[in-house]
This record gives structure tokens, sequence and C-alpha cells, in this order.
């Protein structure tokens, strides 16, 4: 896995540094090491887990397939052991998004030892376009990717390493074998059935691609890579995948007639029960975008992880470019989000330690979120906090986990008028109070910067003792500043409803 245009630096030997990838058909594992700009992959693990199959009608987890699932993590849990929090990620992507299992996540992650983050679709592609992107030799010009999971097929296209255009389509290898092929039968109809499926999840996306173009198209993960050994291997194309060789693949598994009969020279047995509905899905997308041959790139979600998790390591979070083109677009007055911002980081300061909030990711917290906390005055003043949420919540943030999204939301839904109770009750008990917290002191450096112009603030010294939070001012500075007096007065009564008891003298 090179990486000659990495741009994390290439100077020296890195600690190591893991990506787990929670997906609908298996789970994986890989640890690896920054050497000289190259990732050297130290150990890598998969299980196929099939945990999209496992996905009852209440968007549960099925118990002998939550069984499964639980024992892989612990497997992957006792190798990852000895690393921190800081140089491991752990994402899962369309079944984890659909299910409805506090329980089981609580006890996947138990198991793992780390947090898990379930990742939006565009979230998954960008990362997949990553890996692909540093696995592939750059030789100009636009290229198409493709990766077909368990549960989401992404499509992404994109020019050297910047994604141009990502879609995320709500069909994988295992929802489609289970709805055209549970029984095992492969028939021409079956097939058909599959294929007119494919094409129409395909024929809202398929005209803005093929009018961007691409000179290259690669595939990703194991659907197609195990689509190309077994063309390979039956010499029906020399390099990549073509039409002609699927449409002999196809004809293949239908003279079969059923998937435990099917010989073919390379089929691994844990790809064979999800390859028909794999295979219906690339035959739909060739005809579709009008593919004529697609080679294979090592490359896709997990090595996807490892460079993004490299980038915020070294100080190249593509988080904090989302959260700026963010605030472009929706035309933030970003010189009133720093007014704010600087306040509310000297609080933190102050009661960091008192209020458990002394971890550096606080501070980037409370900058996203001064940041953007006005992000909503673009639709109305009126309710700007709310609307400022929705975006928030409802946008492609580039880096951000669902989880993330809600956190974000909830610290600027949060910044003025009531505390957001149900956004606070919705997020995990490990952040509700941390959030809360981060919430009172963005909220009260709004309140003190009330003024939008640039003058130097007082200083503001600030304790806490239990749920007693006191604000000190320089001897007759309220007195001057009524206005200020006042919302303070007004905020007092916002406060008490959280159960915290605001002074100020």
């Amino acid at each position: 896995m090179t990486a000659s245009e990495n741009p994390t630096p290439d100077n020296s030997t890195s600690a190591p540094i893991a990506a787990v990838d929670l997906g609908s058909n298996s789970f994986h594992m890989i640890v690896a090491r920054l050497h000289d700009g190259q990732l050297r992959v130290l150990d890598r693990l998969r299980d196929p887990v099939r945990l999209g199959a496992g996905l009852m009608k209440q968007n549960r987890i099925d118990p002998e397939v939550r069984k499964r699932a639980i024992e892989c993590l612990q497997r992957f849990g006792q190798r990852l052991r000895e690393l921190g929090s800081e140089s491991v990620r752990v994402v899962g992507t369309n079944t984890l998004r659909r299910a409805r299992d506090p329980e089981f996540m609580e006890e996947a992650q138990q198991a793992l030892g780390h947090p898990i983050e379930v990742i939006a679709g565009v979230e998954e592609a960008r990362l997949i376009y990553l890996g692909a992107a540093h696995s592939l030799a750059d030789s100009g010009g636009r290229r198409l990717v493709m990766d077909i999971g368990g549960g989401s097929t992404e499509l992404i296209i994109g020019d050297g390493f910047k994604p141009v255009r990502m879609d995320s389509l709500y069909m994988g290898c295992v929802s489609m074998t289970e709805q055209f092929f549970r029984s095992g039968k492969l028939t021409k109809g079956n097939f058909q059935d599959a294929e007119v499926a494919a094409g129409l999840e395909l024929e809202p996306i398929q005209e803005r691609f093929r009018k961007l173009g691409w000179q290259m198209a690669a595939g990703a993960s194991g659907t197609i890579r195990t689509v190309r050994d077994l063309l390979v291997e039956a010499g029906w194309t020399e390099q990549g995948i073509t039409q002609d060789g699927l449409r002999k693949l196809r004809k293949a598994m239908i003279d079969a007639g059923h998937i435990d009969k099917l010989k073919l020279k390379g089929l691994p047995d844990d790809r064979r029960p999800v390859l028909a509905g794999g295979l219906a899905i690339l035959g739909a997308t060739f005809d579709a975008l009008k593919i004529e041959r697609m080679m294979i790139t090592q490359g896709a979600l997990r090595e996807g992880l490892l460079y993004d998790l490299l980038g915020r390591i070294h100080h190249d979070d593509v988080r904090e470019a989302a959260i700026q083109a963010m605030a472009t677009r929706y035309q933030v007055d970003i010189q009133h989000a720093q007014r704010v911002e600087a306040v509310a980081q000297r609080l933190l300061e102050q009661l960091a330690n008192t209020w458990g909030l002394s971890h550096p990711m606080y501070q980037t917290w409370l900058h996203w979120a001064a940041t953007l906390h006005e992000v909503g005055l673009m639709i109305a003043h009126s309710q700007y906090h709310k609307h400022g949420a929705y975006l928030i919540q409802h946008s492609d943030l580039s880096g951000f986990s669902v989880r993330d999204q809600a956190l974000l939301a909830a610290l600027v839904r949060g910044h003025r008028r009531k505390l957001p109770k149900v956004e606070l009750a919705a997020l995990p008990k490990a952040l509700e109070e941390p959030a809360r917290r981060l919430i009172v002191l963005l909220r009260l450096a709004a309140l003190l910067r009330r003024d939008r112009v640039d003058v130097s603030t007082p200083v503001v010294k600030a304790s806490i003792s239990g749920n007693q939070l006191k604000l000190d001012f320089p001897e007759g500075w309220l007195d001057a500043h009524p206005l200020t007096q006042a919302d303070l007065v007004e905020e007092r009564k916002y406060l008490e409803a959280a159960n915290l008891k605001l002074s100020f003298t």
C-alpha cells in the first residue's frame, strides 16, 4: 500500500494505528504503521459475520448473529487492547445505520474496547475513495470508484485525492441476495428481477455520472475483487472486469441452477452465499453507467480510515475543512464567531478540570460549535438556533459520524433560549453531561459578545462548586453594561432548568 502523494509527514516511523470496518457482510480490522511515507500493514483480520442478514423486522440484531458479532469483536479487541483511543477508528456502515439496538452497540463497544462511529453513506463513500486513491497510480484524469458492500453500494468520481461526486445507494450483496436469491436458486428470472431493482436504484444518478465522465474505473472490496478473480481463473478476461466477462459468469451461474452446485475455480466459501446479489448489482451498474472495463483497487474503506486518522494525528483534519466550508456556504460572520469562541475558550480553561472537560477534544468541539452557532441566520433570525441545528444534523459533513453531527447540532441548538432536552437525551450517556456543560459555556460567551463589536471584553473569573456557577466581573462593569446584566438575569432562569444556579457579581 503506497502513498506516493500522501500529505502526511514521511520522514519518520509512526506508532501503529488501526481501523475497524463493521460492514453488513464482513467485519474487517487492519493495523498499520506509517514508515517513510508508506503505510506498512502489520496485521489484518476478517470475519464474515453477515450482520445484514441478521437484522430483524424491528431493526434489532438476531441473537445468533449478535453472538457471532460479539465473539469477532472480542478477538479484534484483544489485538487493539494496547492501542490508545487516538490511534483507532471503528466505523459501522449500512446495517448499523438501520439498526435500533442500543444494547448491541453497548456490548460491541465493550468487546472492542473502543467507541464505534456509525457513519452516513456519503461519508462512507468519501473514505472509500480516499483509500482507493492512495492505492491507485495517478495517471491524471478523473476516476470512477465503486464499492459493493453488504447493505449499500458506493459510487464516487474523483480527481486525484479529491472526490467530485459521491453517492451511496441502498443496495448491497447481502440485501440483494436476501431479496432475490434467498433460496439459493439461480435462474434467469431471478437475475433479471435483481438487475431491474438495481437499475431503479441507479436511475436517479446515472445521467449525472455519465456527464461528469471518467478516464478509468476501479472496483474496491471483496465482491468486486472476487468477480475479477473468477473471470481471470475462467479465462474470460486477462485484466480487470469486462461486460463480456460478466455475461459469461452470469450464464455459468444460471446453468448451475443453485448456488451450492456452482463449480467455479477461485470462489471462496464465504463469498459463495452473496455472489449472486453482488453480480446483479455489478452488471446493472456496468449497463447504467456504460462501463467498458473496471480495474481493481486494493484500497477501500479501511485504508481510507487509516489515512483519515493520520490526517487527524498530523493536524490535517478534514472535519475542520468541512466546518469552514459550511461557514462560508451560509455566510457566517466569522469575526463574530471568533469573538464568541475566544470568550468560550477562556471560560473553558477556568472550568475544565472541575467540570471534567480537560481533554483537548472539548476545545475542538467548542471551536466548531462557536464557528457555526449562527449558521441558521441564513434561513431566518427567528429560531435561528433551531435552523442551524437542523442544517448541521442533515448536511454531509466530511469526517463526522452520525453521532458527531448530533452532538454538534445539540451544541448549536442549545446556545440560546431553552436548553435542548430531547437532543441531549438522544446522545450517548457518556456525552450527555459534557455536552450540557459545553452548551453553558457557549451560551455565556454568546451573551457576553452580544455587542458584536471589536472591543475588549472584561476579564471574567468563572468558578463552579457543585451546581453553583459563579461569574465575577471587574468592579463597576455590570453597572456600566445594563443590557448584559439583564441578559444574565434572564440566563439564570434558563440555567435553573438544567439544575445549575448562576450567580454574578
